[in-house]
């Protein structure tokens, strides 16, 4: 027969403390577990509050960037809009990626976009850019209207007309006329009316350097200025780009021959606003600085906004013998060498018109 050992009294008094231990584990694996899974649960949301779309409709999600604002209060603005959901947790992802410095302006989050992409987009700089265009052949007043339309362009009283907006830009005695290139211009939200002019008067001015270096020769210019002042009758005369250094040829030879230059569009230029789309024969006789039928070689301006081929054209022109040129009514022009020539032209084109006349290539097309 077995006998049955005998507890001893540490082994009494060993037996709670064991049971208490084992408790104190049970409680630490426990909380560990939970531990485990509140770590997840968090990784888990702040990866999906990361990743997810935010919620902004199809149109995407445009908003205003003050300057001088932070990443944080951006995302809480945009959290009390709906659009961010964890605005911390955002801000904590843009502290990790060292991205939390953020530019000015205006900006869109199209639809479909994360909190990622939003903060990029914040630190890159990626704001709505608008276009406005300027057009060949427009006058500086035209242009600055077009400016001043511009979609979200603070509007100033230094271009509130064409007169403070000549001054601004510099052109204290010199008319603007001619001086804005014309071209398509990208600008931010904010971008002033006279800073938007200011950039392309400097485009000009680059532009007209670029073609002066590589003029031809012979011609009949002092300065740069002067076919600045060509380029602008070449751009009315015609859109068709063909014709463009033909007709700066005719302009040449007749200025070297001491002809008048005769050209109409120099008239209406010259009346303003007293012209109503109708040019008349007492209106070629009408003395105006600007009337070339009146007066000998260029006007004293520009008349308009001439592009790059029309001041190449102007510092380029085509050699031959022709000095007369007539609208034929399809766009184009015929050109003559003689007066006799060129009457007959005018007599077949201009006196017996067409009923589908035109004036441009693409007119009524």
């Amino acid at each position: 027969m077995v006998k049955k050992n005998k507890r001893t009294k540490q082994d009494k008094a060993a037996t709670p403390t064991r049971k208490r231990g084992a408790k104190v584990l049970r409680y630490l694996l426990l909380g560990g577990v939970l531990a485990l899974v509140a770590g997840a649960a968090a990784l888990w949301a702040y990866q999906k509050s990361l990743v997810e779309p935010l919620a902004v409709n199809e149109e995407g999600l445009r908003f205003e960037v003050p300057s001088g604002g932070s990443l944080s209060k951006v995302l809480d603005q945009l959290h009390s809009e709906g659009a961010v959901s964890l605005p911390k947790v955002v801000l904590l992802y843009a502290y990790w990626q060292d991205k939390t410095g953020i530019h000015a302006g205006e900006y869109l989050v199209p639809h479909g976009s994360n909190a990622m992409d939003l903060v990029e987009r914040l630190h890159t700089g990626d704001v709505t850019r608008y276009r406005v265009t300027l057009v060949e052949g427009w006058t500086f007043a035209q242009a600055l209207a077009q400016v001043r339309a511009g979609r979200n362009i603070v509007q100033t009283e230094a271009a509130a007309d064409p007169g403070s907006a000549a001054t601004a830009l510099g052109f204290e005695e010199q008319s603007p006329e001619g001086w804005i290139f014309p071209d398509t211009y990208i600008y931010r939200s904010g971008t002033t009316d006279i800073d938007l002019l200011r950039q392309a008067y400097q485009r000009m001015q680059k532009v007209l350097d670029e073609e002066w270096q590589a003029r031809g020769e012979d011609l009949p210019y002092s300065e740069p200025y002067e076919a600045l002042i060509m380029a602008s009758l070449v751009e009315k005369e015609t859109g068709q780009p063909s014709e463009r250094d033909e007709i700066a040829g005719v302009f040449v030879r007749r200025l070297n021959k001491g002809m008048r230059l005769q050209t109409d569009p120099t008239v209406i230029y010259g009346l303003g606003d007293e012209y109503d789309g109708n040019l008349r024969r007492v209106h070629l006789r009408q003395a105006t600085p600007y009337n070339t039928y009146v007066i000998k070689g260029l006007p004293p301006t520009p008349i308009a906004l001439p592009g790059r081929e029309a001041i190449r054209a102007a510092l380029n022109p085509k050699e031959g013998d022709s000095l007369y040129f007539v609208a034929k009514g399809n766009g184009y022009h015929h050109f003559s060498s003689t007066l006799a020539e060129h009457n007959r032209a005018v007599r077949e084109y201009q006196l017996k018109r067409r009923a589908d006349y035109r004036s441009s290539p693409d007119q009524g097309e």
